[in-house]
């Protein structure tokens, strides 16, 4: 099951430092999202990792980066969805420069996972939210029996975003979903670092492999 980590929207104190130490832990795929750097500052964050772990993130703005600093793929929000033609031509730059270069995005309903068609080959897709929110009282609006059935389905590989967190690894695995996005499960809390070891911990306790 693949384990996914999503950096936090704000600035944490030693947020560069966390993340190499996740690498080091064990973390295979950070998805770097920070929708309100520019261009230079989130070069300098990028900087700011050891170069041999840049091969573990995915960038969410900013792609052209991805090609710079050799990094795991890119993240296709509904703006750049909205912006076909410049996401088509990043898209197809990227690929002619790196076949492997990953390539996702997000869905927010069922309908979603079982279209036929779609622009891209995504190497998989997140789906949210899933669970009861960790940061709010918005609900999941998703039954257990609903995702079962169209996770079979799909076509797509579909990652659980939303409400992640440890009691959710079981029954994620249970519906069927590919892989489980964590956000607030990490950063809500005092040591982030800590708990990816909990989470990695809970995974072997459940004799679930991690991606």
């Amino acid at each position: 099951m693949k384990l996914i980590v999503i950096s936090s929207s704000k600035t944490i104190e030693n947020e560069a430092s966390i993340i190499t130490k996740l690498f080091e832990s064990g973390l295979e795929t950070f998805h770097l999202r920070k929708h309100k750097f520019s261009t230079y500052t989130m070069k300098q964050f990028i900087k700011s990792i050891p170069p041999h772990f840049h091969n573990r993130i995915v960038i969410h703005s900013h792609h052209n980066l991805a090609r710079k600093f050799k990094l795991k793929g890119i993240h296709l929000t509904k703006s750049h969805q909205k912006d076909a033609v410049k996401t088509w031509l990043t898209v197809k730059i990227l690929r002619f420069s790196n076949p492997e270069i990953e390539i996702t995005t997000s869905f927010n309903n069922i309908g979603q996972l079982l279209d036929k068609k779609s622009d891209y080959e995504y190497t998989y897709v997140f789906l949210s939210p899933v669970f009861d929110s960790l940061s709010s009282k918005f609900q999941s609006g998703f039954t257990e029996h609903s995702l079962a059935s169209a996770l079979k389905k799909s076509r797509y590989k579909v990652i659980a975003r939303g409400g992640v967190d440890m009691e959710a690894i079981e029954k994620g695995e249970k519906i069927g979903f590919h892989g489980l996005a964590f956000y607030s499960a990490m950063w809500k809390k005092k040591d982030p670092l800590v708990e990816f070891n909990k989470i990695v911990d809970r995974f072997k306790e459940l004799n679930i492999p991690i991606e």
